[in-house]
């Protein structure tokens, strides 16, 4: 409760729809994602359920600055399915590294191991998830 939490790839945006609910009203949830008419869909959806602690952004979090969040702003961020797409991962994981707070925690879902990459760039793990067969769930913190 009270986090601000971004969605990073937030694709349909049901992992961002879950942590605004999670967060509750104290707390805000960015939900970034380069494909403008899903973040459109999104900000529909929200907008139904009357979850008004989300804010769309259209960005990239492969960019430095390209969220468009400000630096250590963050409690948590979420990469579901995301990094085993990525063009630059260590563009991903140092954006990342950027907009989260010292101690803040990176929840990662994805069918590739992030841990060699994100150890690289100073993320320790913090705990790994079951999460299901050939897919990793680890919440790493920086």
């Amino acid at each position: 409760s009270g986090w601000r939490v971004a969605d990073l790839g937030a694709g349909s945006g049901q992992i961002a729809l879950a942590a605004a609910r999670a967060v509750g009203e104290a707390g805000k949830v960015y939900a970034v994602e380069v494909q403008k008419d899903l973040l459109e869909r999104l900000q529909k959806e929200a907008r139904a359920a009357r979850i008004h602690n989300i804010e769309v952004l259209w960005g990239d979090s492969e960019r430095a600055q390209g969220t468009h969040l400000k630096t250590g702003s963050l409690d948590a961020a979420i990469a579901s399915r995301v990094i085993f797409q990525l063009d630059d991962p260590d563009g991903f994981a140092e954006e990342t590294k950027r907009i989260l707070r010292k101690g803040g925690r990176l929840f990662v879902v994805d069918p590739s191991d992030p841990t060699p990459l994100l150890t690289r760039h100073d993320f320790s793990v913090v705990k790994k998830l079951e999460v299901g067969r050939n897919t990793y769930g680890i919440i790493f913190m920086i």
